[in-house]
């Protein structure tokens, strides 16, 4: 009987230590909160930088979605989350012809608030590096310049896959 209590309470102990780890988000970037759930976001359209050789999965949270949805995305509407999960592109040792996710370069995500972020153009910008999570930290104006380009799309580069 103290075999079994013994491990069940070493079981219960383990699980309560992987739930408070899974649970710790990490730090703020650009004073944006890390988004808890977007790993079960869908993705809602794809990319691939050649200049830097990574591949992006776009993703959105239900308000993006239904911005898709209705053909509403200029502007896209207030509570609209896209992120882009990066990772370096590399080929499969049995498929040189594909390319696929190599490395994990980072998370990033724009939070459309028109009246918060009125002073970056609608937009909160942020970012996390690498696997561990690291917050990017050198401003929104950072991402703003990239994304200058496209300040006629509402600031967004993504444009939805289509679908049947």
């Amino acid at each position: 009987m103290k075999r079994i209590l013994a491990v069940v309470g070493i079981g219960s102990l383990t699980t309560v230590a992987f739930v408070l780890a899974v649970q710790k988000a990490p730090p703020p970037s650009n004073g944006i909160a890390y988004p808890a759930n977007w790993k079960n976001w869908p993705v809602v359209s794809v990319s691939y930088r050649t200049d830097n050789h990574t591949i992006r999965a776009i993703i959105g949270n239900e308000t993006a979605v239904e911005a898709i949805r209705t053909g509403k995305t200029r502007p896209w509407p207030d509570g609209t989350i896209l992120g882009k999960i990066v990772w370096k592109d590399t080929t499969l040792a049995h498929w040189k012809r594909a390319v696929t996710p190599g490395r994990f370069v980072h998370v990033e995500f724009m939070l459309k608030d028109s009246k918060k972020y009125a002073s970056t153009y609608g937009w909160g910008w942020a970012r996390w590096l690498g696997t561990e999570q690291k917050p990017f930290t050198k401003g929104p104006q950072t991402c703003i310049s990239c994304h200058t380009p496209v300040r006629d799309s509402d600031w967004v580069f993504t444009r939805p896959a289509p679908l049947p």
